[in-house]
């Protein structure tokens, strides 16, 4: 087993914009094998590579015992958006909060070996293939939030036993609709 240490929120890794996967090789095996162990040791449902230091565009998954992997990401969003939806971080330990997501998502990109995958997900598997791909963009989950659930994530954070003494600044989605899915 390869278990690396998990970025906690505030670490600078976790809002830069990750690298695209170029070189299919034993490097990368070796990536998604430690994103595997990492996050089914944590335990979690999902876990990017910046998420153990690592700028690519990685990610592992594991939900409804469906373990699986996906390099170079690319979503395609249902209109549907679940405003009830609680959602975790391994980067946030121990806390989780309601955030908004699609309901469907269709993802896009590679195997390890560079083999072209398309997976769907609903519900719980979408609302992980948004939130990992978010992870590779330097976006949290707490970017996603409205203005009042973000201050109760924020005092949440600070009061967290692992936050940092200075709380970091929060991002906000660049994008038009606020970071939220249409």
């Amino acid at each position: 087993m390869a278990i690396q240490a998990i970025r906690l929120f505030g670490d600078p890794v976790l809002r830069s914009p990750a690298a695209p996967v170029v070189d299919f090789d034993k490097e990368l095996r070796k990536l998604v094998k430690d994103l595997t162990d990492t996050m089914m040791d944590a335990p979690g449902a999902g876990l990017a590579a910046p998420q153990i230091g690592v700028g690519l565009r990685v990610f592992t998954y594991y939900v409804d015992d469906q373990l699986g992997h996906l390099v170079n990401p690319d979503l395609d969003l249902s209109s549907e958006i679940d405003e009830e939806g609680e959602e975790g971080c391994l980067s946030f330990p121990g806390l989780s909060f309601p955030t908004p997501r699609a309901v469907r998502a269709v993802a896009k990109g590679f195997t390890m070996h560079g083999e072209p995958i398309v997976l769907e997900g609903t519900d719980l598997m979408a609302r992980c293939f948004q939130h990992e791909t978010d992870h590779l963009d330097g976006i949290l989950f707490i970017d996603r939030m409205d203005a009042k659930q973000r201050k109760l994530a924020m005092k949440a954070v600070r009061e967290a036993e692992w936050s940092g003494l200075q709380a970091p600044q929060v991002k906000f989605s660049p994008h038009p609709t606020g970071g939220k899915a249409l």
